[in-house]
């Protein structure tokens, strides 16, 4: 006689605390290396901030 198999049921998704994923998050990228923004497009901001706040500056 063939064994009979229950059809699959999808796993229901684990939910994790309001938070959780978060702070995992903000871990992961506080032990990184990488650059989250790219050089010239910050360096450019910076300089336009530069001017802001001390304009006779550059």
């Amino acid at each position: 006689s063939a064994r009979k198999t229950l059809p699959k049921v999808p796993s229901k998704r684990y939910k994790f605390k309001a938070g959780t994923v978060a702070l995992r998050e903000i871990r992961r990228y506080q032990k990184g290396h990488e650059l989250l923004l790219l050089k010239l497009p910050f360096s450019r901001l910076v300089r336009e901030l530069a001017v802001y706040y001390k304009p006779d500056y550059l």
